[in-house]
């Protein structure tokens, strides 16, 4: 993935703080801010988490990435793609992006709560394959 025109398509200056921020979060897929910050400061020890966090809401705002809300966890950042949901395992932490058809849900909830729907966010909680194990 190039990741200074993934930036610069999302009309961002492109930094080394930026960079890192975007190859972290194709690496890891979903990552926290604290997480972030702890391998940001690896590279760039005088980086600040207000930095950090300055940086998350600019790419959130450009919609380069979005944020995940995980019942009972810390958020998590992942780069913005296709929509989906997520399966959140409770023994590991880990999270899984799944594809799922929506449109019949979306389609019941917005005439049984007489409810213009926008957009939706599944998470889903259980034990992954390797916790059951």
């Amino acid at each position: 993935m190039n990741y200074i025109n993934l930036l610069k398509n999302h009309d961002l200056k492109v930094t080394p703080q930026r960079l890192l921020i975007v190859e972290s979060l194709y690496k890891k897929g979903h990552i926290n801010v604290d997480e972030l910050y702890t391998l940001l400061k690896k590279t760039f020890e005088t980086i600040s988490l207000a930095t950090v966090y300055k940086n998350i809401h600019t790419m959130s705002e450009k919609n380069l990435i979005q944020e995940v809300k995980i019942p009972n966890e810390k958020n998590v950042y992942e780069l913005t793609k296709q929509e989906h949901s997520h399966l959140v395992c409770i023994k590991c932490h880990s999270i899984t992006d799944i594809t799922l058809d929506t449109d019949i849900l979306i389609e019941q909830a917005s005439k049984l709560g007489e409810f213009q729907i926008n957009n939706s966010a599944i998470v889903l909680n259980g034990i992954c394959k390797k916790c059951v194990a």
